[in-house]
């Protein structure tokens, strides 16, 4: 049940919606429902409307002659996804599966209840709508690693053409960047419209460290480096808006909103249709060629065993009739922890307030002229890969995040909550940074090692999967997240910093680890099991690997192994998680599967020249 407090968080979103809905032309735009134009049987019917899935249903769409079935169990974006600077209100709203993880015993020690929020994307556009916007392939050593895994045609060299197929880039490119990207197509990238003054800071500390300023898109990635965005003159571009808008209108393409797929159907181990819930009514349909399965990596595996397809011993305590024992469903759950930042105040004018977003002028120059905060998320403003001191240098193991505010600066209002930080925590350590300017300093581990899984709470497919993210089970992990935070520390320090924004460190001991001496690592140790939570970027749960992989799901081709007539194509395929953001590798993904079942099917595949 809401508290008043939650009452009172969404009076605004409420109000952001009324506004934007009677002054901003895209809000409200879109032609997607086909739900009274449904058809018994169709070629493909794709489940999931996301990153991934919205790639799919444009791609194969092309076809003229193949009949697509796109069913989202969300709706339409909500007004606020589209502008940037509201990114953390859409936690608030009804765009989120509002799942949370199992309490944990590794880490999440200052969340309540030792388990945290995790937000997956519940609209069409999927975690496109919901995310920060971040654009980061990652590095090339990840895929290259993929293909030495036993998985031929991902590694970088393959994958590569794909990114620059779909992007539309409108950044700034040198001689030196400019074959990293591609122009032209459907999703549009920007760099920062609107940035700090302390940004420059950050970026001069990096120099100070001896880093380059690099590409994001840069395939070493070593460097400093500010965001780029999936967003188009200032407005989010999500895959909704870059793929499924612009497809919706042909006539062999059903896109179906508010539709919860509770089961795939088999035949004789053959996926041969579909039944889902719409609008209050259970309905069925059928696939001539090929269900796919683009729920994500949370969803995917859910359904795949509501299904009767993943570890036979779980299905059948659930009672749930066993179609095919693949034991790897929902095992390899990957993501990358992070650490919500250490906070400095800095001085005034370097930065900016939360809630200086919902002041009129901000709201003023944002609608009018598609400038200022609102052009940006509140988030992220910078990103560092540094070289790892472990193995290849130049396969970083962390990704450094900078933030221009902390944690304390809202009053509480809003980002420790949408983090789900323990009130305590916030009342002790974050309270007395109100309403001062300041930074933090964060990472993410980009290669854990320790694994997660995600499996049934029971055989009743509207309740929520048990999501255990074990963060920090492997004891390597803590000591490369150990080594990232003193780099996160230095950085802080170095001149371009401390002293040309007079940067100081909050020092108040975090409660929980009085006992241990400050910045020590027993002491690092115990503020990384406190205050790490999530980046937002589950994959690996339908690990694609080779045949003699017991825990492989899926072949190189994203066929489900042990049955026909099913793919799974989105992030859940990855066999490890990229280093760095993972909705760019998710469109990939999308683009690349959409060949190989059109080359699967003697369909004609549109020329990659980008």
């Amino acid at each position: 049940m809401p508290s008043h407090l939650d009452a009172l968080r969404m009076i605004p979103v409420a109000l952001i919606r009324l506004l934007l809905v009677v002054v901003m032309r895209e809000v409200g735009e879109n032609t997607y429902d086909a739900s009274s134009k449904l058809l018994p049987q169709y070629d493909f019917v794709i489940i999931g409307g996301g990153s991934a899935g919205g790639v799919l249903a444009s791609r194969l769409s092309e076809i003229g002659d193949w009949q697509i079935l796109l069913l989202e169990a969300g709706g339409t974006p909500p007004p606020e996804s589209y502008v940037p600077g509201f990114n953390q209100l859409l936690i608030l709203g009804d765009a989120d599966w509002k799942f949370y993880t199992t309490k944990q015993k590794n880490s999440f020690n200052g969340f309540t209840d030792n388990r945290i929020p995790y937000p997956r994307g519940k609209t069409i556009g999927g975690c496109s709508v919901l995310n920060s916007m971040f654009y980061v392939r990652g590095n090339r050593r990840d895929f290259d690693n993929w293909e030495a895994m036993g998985n031929p045609g991902w590694g970088y060299r393959d994958v590569l053409r794909y990114f620059k197929k779909f992007e539309d880039y409108r950044g700034k490119v040198t001689k030196e960047t400019a074959s990293f990207h591609g122009f032209g197509g459907p999703q549009t990238i920007e760099n920062k419209r609107w940035r700090t003054k302390v940004s420059d800071g950050f970026l001069k500390a990096g120099k100070q460290l001896g880093y380059r300023i690099v590409d994001p898109s840069d395939p070493d990635q070593i460097g400093f480096s500010l965001v780029d965005f999936t967003a188009r003159n200032g407005i989010r571009w999500s895959t909704a808006e870059g793929y499924i808008k612009p497809a919706a209108s042909r006539p062999n393409l059903h896109v179906v909103l508010n539709a919860h797929v509770t089961q795939i159907v088999f035949e004789n181990k053959r996926a041969v249709g579909v039944r889902f819930q719409h609008r209050g009514k259970s309905k069925a349909v059928f696939a001539k060629r090929e269900v796919i399965l683009s729920a994500g990596a949370i969803g995917s595996p859910q359904l795949l065993m509501l299904s009767g397809v993943g570890p036979a011993n779980h299905l059948r305590y659930h009672g749930i009739p066993v179609v095919a024992d693949v034991p790897g469903v929902g095992q390899n759950l990957n993501d990358h922890p992070y650490m919500t930042g250490f906070p400095w105040t800095i001085k005034n004018g370097s930065s900016f307030h939360i809630l200086d977003i919902a002041s009129p002028k901000t709201i003023q120059d944002y609608v009018h002229y598609r400038t200022g905060r609102l052009t940006t998320s509140i988030s992220i403003e910078g990103y560092a890969w540094p070289m790892s001191e472990v193995g290849d240098p130049y396969w970083p193991e962390v990704q450094i995040a900078f933030l221009p505010f902390t944690v304390g600066d809202d009053y509480g209002l809003i980002t420790s909550h949408v983090l789900g930080i323990k009130n305590e925590v916030y009342q002790q350590y974050f309270r007395n940074l109100v309403g001062m300017e300041g930074i933090s300093i964060g990472l993410f581990l980009c290669r854990p090692k320790s694994r997660g899984t995600v499996t049934l709470n029971s055989a009743d497919p509207f309740e929520a999967p048990l999501i255990d993210t074990n963060y920090f089970d492997h004891p390597d992990d803590m000591v490369a997240f150990i080594r990232g935070m003193r780099f996160a520390l230095k950085l802080g320090s170095m001149p371009a910093l401390k002293e040309d924004f007079e940067a100081r460190f909050h020092d108040q001991p975090l409660p929980g680890c009085t006992h241990e001496w400050p910045l020590s690592d027993k002491y690092l140790e115990c503020y990384a099991r406190s205050l790490t939570g999530t980046t937002y970027h589950p994959s690996g749960t339908c690990k694609m690997g080779p045949a003699s992989d017991p825990y492989s799901v899926v072949d190189e081709y994203l066929k489900l192994r042990h049955v026909s007539g099913l793919r799974v194509v989105d992030a859940s395929i990855m066999p490890l998680v990229t280093s760095g953001n993972t909705n760019s590798p998710s469109i990939m993904i999308g683009e690349k599967a959409s060949d190989m079942i059109k080359q699967d099917w003697g369909a004609p595949i549109m020329p990659l020249g980008y």
